[in-house]
């Protein structure tokens, strides 16, 4: 179980893991992380988000919807809305007349 921390100001902490690497994994870590100018805890972080996200689209245990799907699904919803025509000039546009 992962443990959780309280951080100075009382609020608490995104739960915290150990992991033990062998010497070879974690210099390849460090290598990824000084590539992509981030830390080595957060390019874990990230690694561990893209495994899961694979292995769970690969035995399809938390289907989600692609980005294509979700991108579609946002056309098909403004394709939906009546239009409407705007009445009068919009308010944030100002126009100088000669």
């Amino acid at each position: 179980m992962a443990t959780r921390q309280n951080s100075t100001n009382g609020k608490q902490k995104s739960p915290r893991i150990q992991v033990v690497l062998p010497e070879d994994l974690c210099e390849k870590l460090s290598q990824l992380a000084s590539q992509e100018s981030r830390t080595v805890s957060n390019m874990a972080k990230v690694l561990i988000q893209e495994g899961i996200k694979n292995h769970s689209l690969r035995d399809n245990l938390f289907p989600e919807k692609s980005e294509t799907n979700k991108t579609q699904d946002f056309i098909k919803a403004l394709e939906k809305q009546k239009t409407q025509r705007l009445k009068g000039v919009p308010k944030r546009l100002k126009f100088k007349r000669n």
